[in-house]
């Protein structure tokens, strides 16, 4: 039989592995954003083309999450852990060498293809150590890793192109695999129970993720997270023409507001993972989910009164964020409750359902276009309105 899940009563060290292990997929997408205009000319192509590869990475991550979890459920964690890994260091030394715009778009999606590794393994490792409500804390300070790394890769990005070519930034994410992979390779105990091992097959991968998506609890649950994500992807789109174009914020202290929203997600997370000594992770889920819904239609009643301003834009997505802080980690937990013999496809399926929810709400956002913050408001009270009907009807599938 499996062994009983632990009790998370402090930081273990493949914990903390784990985190940043989650953080090499974001690093990837965020650390190359200042070196756009460098990337275009250096490549002798148009921003837009650069751009694109960020779609392709987007793409390339939430598809390759369906592969790890079946090969995580067969073969252990730290094995696919270790592959991925490999693929995304050689695909991260890729990019820096290549000297196209074709050739970068494949070695992006590649990258992708490893850093995805590092977003389904974790969540599936944590679950094989706790029960559910230790699973939700632990899960709040993977969030706390995942959520300074959206601060701190741009800024990492900015100051290495102030001292070098663009293609040092894909050098640093190829040496940070390296770190990452001999810290899995040293330290890390395969977590997996051979009384948990599940034989791989088209036709048991397909049983598999077919009894998932029939499975009422887990889809909502899921999706509760997913469009939550999703709104929080809508900002990260939408936030740049909003506060720059529509607020006149300087592009110098567009930062600090960005950073300000995500202190506020990091510090949710964590004020979650204390309140699961005395509460429930359904009772938070519940009430946060209020919280998401309030703030994004008041920003969106402000919106369509033409009374929205600045200040009153950032409590709102300060609300929102907190909000978000606590129910990412609570749904996840949540959906992983009853997936013991699955956890990496489980895992998997989740991270690509919120992949793609998130990627539609920033497209949309994108497309969007009006000379006020309603694409961003909207779409921020849409999502946070589907992330509370899919947490209500899983609450009653409890």
């Amino acid at each position: 039989m499996p062994p009983a899940p632990r009790s998370l009563t402090s930081i273990p060290r493949w914990l903390i592995l784990m985190g940043l292990l989650s953080a090499l997929g974001p690093l990837a997408i965020d650390m190359y954003l200042p070196a756009f205009p460098a990337m275009a000319l250096g490549l002798n192509t148009t921003p837009g083309h650069i751009e694109r590869t960020l779609a392709s990475y987007l793409f390339g991550l939430a598809m390759a999450q369906l592969f790890y979890g079946p090969f995580a459920d067969r073969y252990g964690r730290k094995k696919p852990l270790i592959a991925g890994i490999s693929i995304f260091i050689l695909a991260s030394i890729g990019c820096a060498f290549t000297n196209n715009i074709e050739s970068l778009t494949w070695w992006r999606v590649a990258q992708a293809f490893g850093g995805a590794a590092g977003m389904v393994i974790p969540r599936a490792v944590i679950r094989d150590n706790f029960d559910t409500s230790d699973a939700s804390k632990a899960l709040s300070i993977l969030m706390l890793v995942m959520g300074v790394t959206p601060i701190l890769a741009p800024i990492l990005g900015g100051q290495v192109l102030a001292f070098g070519s663009w293609r040092w930034i894909f050098g640093i994410m190829a040496v940070s695999g390296m770190a990452l992979l001999a810290g899995v390779t040293l330290t890390m105990k395969e977590t997996l129970h051979p009384d948990r091992v599940i034989p791989l097959g088209a036709t048991i991968i397909g049983r598999n993720y077919l009894s998932l998506i029939r499975h009422k609890k887990f889809m909502c649950y899921t999706l509760a997270g997913g469009f939550g994500s999703a709104g929080m992807f809508a900002y990260i789109a939408g936030s740049p023409r909003v506060f720059i174009e529509i607020f006149h914020v300087d592009p110098q202290h567009f930062g600090l507001l960005f950073g300000v929203n995500a202190i506020s997600l990091i510090v949710a997370a964590q004020v979650s993972a204390r309140l699961l000594n005395r509460h429930t992770p359904q009772a938070l889920l519940k009430k946060a989910q209020i919280s998401l819904v309030a703030m994004t239609l008041i920003a969106l009643v402000l919106t369509l009164m033409g009374a929205i301003t600045l200040l009153l834009l950032m409590l709102c997505l300060v609300g929102f964020m907190a909000s978000q802080g606590f129910v990412n980690p609570n749904a996840a937990a949540l959906a992983l409750a009853e997936q013991g013999k699955r956890l990496g496809v489980a895992s998997a399926l989740m991270g690509t359902l919120q992949m793609l929810c998130g990627a539609s709400a920033g497209l949309a956002v994108s497309i969007w276009q009006t000379p006020s913050p309603l694409p961003l408001t909207g779409m921020l009270a849409l999502c946070a309105c589907l992330s509370w009907l899919f947490g209500r009807m899983a609450l009653k599938a409890t």
